[in-house]
């Protein structure tokens, strides 16, 4: 619509100018002695129009002459920088697609054509860790940083992943330490951190790392309370030579943590240092918090004296009054009297287990009660009846 409206007006200005030269009897007369000239207004006009025109474009075509070898430096760059591109975009899909040797001589071509040469060299360094060429690795993760300083976050992260890919634990901890003294924490350079200080044992980071992931979200519920779990255990496991700083520890792990199977580990813990009166306290708060088979076994082979195993006793028939058919407790029950020869309930509780639930722990408990009596014959029945079941989880 516009251009028709500027060629209508182009029209009417030519029509304007015709009719306005018609009436125009004005002439224009040049004098160079001894020579004079005279010519209509009108064409001079005309002749001064198609003068400036024709001038304008003689001036054009100079300077598109002298502009020529600029424009084919441009359109040769632009050529240069396009084929670089498309270079260094097949090095990314080389690399994804898993063909590391066509990756890294892309990723080299793309980088000595100076596209994006700081990634060029991560992509390069990538395919050459995957190849197992650890001089060209280091070699571009060192041109990654020097070409291009902005990339130097990346780089630390992808050095952090290929010292975890070669199982050098040590070594990513390092990385990721001046990564963070660098540009800060980030959940991704946790997560990588989390593996880490896993491979070096250090359960007291796991467990910061891990609680501190689980803050931002970052950490499904189960493999966090999996990872706390490992920590807790190893650690108690490291523990376990030192009574005082077993309970220090237990004293520093949030109720919330405090699972079945950390409190188991501390029982045996504790009653393998002879601290039995803590190993029961430890079981008898957590069965009270939450329910547990495992552990009412736990309690049941639980060490000590007989003022220790009498206290255990009291305290589990109390349990037997909100858990009458539980037959872990039973035979837990049973294993504590036969402890304290109290022969009569003892069998009384291991045959009440076994109408409940016929368990391999019951009949050993029986056949040892029956050796202890000295009924052999009983006791091998129960020995074959044990052999023929599986054991407990």
């Amino acid at each position: 619509m516009r251009g028709l409206f500027w060629v209508l007006s182009l029209f009417a200005l030519a029509v304007g100018l015709s009719m306005a030269a018609r009436f125009n009897d004005g002439y224009l007369l040049l004098v160079l002695p001894p020579w004079r000239m005279e010519v209509s207004l009108n064409l001079a006009v005309a002749v001064l129009l198609a003068g400036f025109v024709l001038l304008y474009l003689i001036l054009r075509g100079i300077a598109l002459t002298l502009a020529l070898p600029g424009r084919v430096r441009q359109f040769r760059e632009r050529r240069r920088q396009a084929k670089a591109a498309a270079i260094f975009q097949e090095a990314v899909r080389l690399l994804f697609e898993g063909r590391f040797g066509h990756a890294l001589k892309r990723a080299g071509e793309a980088h000595a054509a100076g596209e994006a040469p700081g990634l060029s060299a991560l992509i390069a360094a990538r395919a050459a860790q995957r190849m197992r060429e650890s001089g060209k690795q280091q070699q571009w993760l060192e041109r990654a940083t020097a070409d291009d300083a902005r990339t130097e976050a990346a780089r630390l992260m992808l050095e952090a992943e290929m010292c975890l890919d070669e199982r050098r634990f040590e070594d990513a901890v390092a990385v990721l330490a001046r990564l963070q003294q660098l540009h800060g924490r980030h959940i991704a350079a946790l997560r990588l951190e989390l593996r880490a200080q896993q491979g070096c044992g250090q359960w007291d980071e796991v467990l910061r790392i891990v609680r501190l992931l689980e803050k931002r979200d970052a950490l499904r519920g189960e493999l966090a309370r999996e990872l706390k779990l490992k920590a807790h255990q190893q650690n108690l496991v490291r523990r376990c030579g030192d009574l005082a700083r077993l309970r220090a520890y237990l004293d520093r792990v949030p109720a919330a943590e405090l699972g079945g199977r950390v409190v188991q580990a501390a029982a045996q813990a504790l009653d393998a240092l002879g601290a039995h009166e803590d190993a029961r306290r430890q079981l008898e708060r957590q069965l009270e918090r939450e329910w547990d088979a495992a552990l009412v076994e736990c309690y049941g082979r639980g060490d000590g004296d007989a003022a220790e195993l009498t206290a255990r006793l009291a305290r589990a028939e109390d349990w037997l009054q909100r858990h009458p058919r539980e037959a872990a407790l039973l035979v837990a029950l049973g294993r504590l009297c036969a402890r304290l020869q109290l022969w009569g309930k003892a069998q009384s509780y291991l045959e009440a287990s076994l109408s409940i639930a016929d368990t391999r722990d019951a009949h050993l408990e029986l056949a040892r009660l029956a050796d202890a009596l000295g009924r052999e014959g009983e006791a091998n029945r129960h020995y074959r009846l044990a052999a023929g079941l599986p054991a407990a989880a």
